[in-house]
């Protein structure tokens, strides 16, 4: 899916996901929790 495995590793998706939680810290209804093995999960309130 993303071309060049150099471009794309799980580093990336650590750093998005945290400027994801950064932006949603302000909402408490709002979150995203990893799930160890899976992956993650956005939970609504």
């Amino acid at each position: 899916m993303w071309g060049n495995d150099n471009f794309f590793n799980s580093r990336n998706l650590d750093v998005y996901i945290t400027k994801l939680r950064g932006y949603l810290k302000n909402d408490p209804s709002l979150e995203i929790i990893t799930i160890k093995g899976i992956g993650y999960r956005f939970i609504t309130e």
